[in-house]
């Protein structure tokens, strides 16, 4: 096996897996924290910007070549899933108690598409050279040579839907069904 064949598979069968149970989990965490009474609608707004931000990553994974520009635009992901996932604590953590192991789903949530990312960058190491200027990156944005399977497309397609995108909305009715959210006081200090 070539070492994007054995990147492929990581990444398939076990990186995007884990992160869509790590988002449904999540969910579970702030249905089970009552997130309609307390961080309310603004909290769902910004999951719905982050698994959008996700979602640019895992199209760009699934469908396109790996070179300089995926590598550039999954970069480009990660860093403002990471700022966004950092403004919607510091909102959240005040209003809404994260506990132990909604954290230590957040970490999985947060490290996968570095993964992701590191996965790329073993498969395109020329086009990481020739970003820190060794070298031409490529920049031609082309579908996948060898495409991954229609089926699994489809599943993880399917996946997406069940796991993350059908969650997300029910967690949005629930906070648009929800009284007003009270106005926001100092809580205590969350996590650093």
């Amino acid at each position: 096996m070539t070492t994007p064949q054995v990147a492929d598979i990581l990444l398939m069968y076990a990186v995007i897996p884990l992160w869509l149970l790590a988002g449904f989990l999540d969910w579970t965490c702030h249905r089970r924290t009552g997130i309609e009474r307390t961080s309310g609608l603004p909290e769902n707004i910004f999951h719905w910007v982050l698994i959008a931000e996700g979602g640019v990553a895992l199209l760009a994974v699934a469908l396109l070549e790996a070179n300089a520009a995926v590598l550039l635009l999954v970069f480009a992901a990660f860093v403002a899933h990471e700022a966004t996932t950092y403004v919607e604590l510091r909102y959240t953590v005040p209003l809404r108690r994260v506990g132990p192991f909604e954290q230590m789903v957040h970490s999985f949530m947060e490290i996968l598409p570095l993964v992701i990312l590191a996965l790329l960058a073993v498969v395109r190491w020329d086009d990481v050279l020739a970003l820190f200027g060794v070298g031409r990156p490529d920049f031609t944005v082309r579908s996948k040579l060898e495409p991954w399977p229609g089926e699994y497309l489809l599943g993880m397609a399917t996946a997406v839907v069940v796991l993350n995108l059908l969650p997300l909305a029910e967690e949005t009715v629930r906070c648009l069904r929800a009284r007003p959210l009270r106005p926001r006081t100092p809580g205590r200090p969350g996590p650093t």
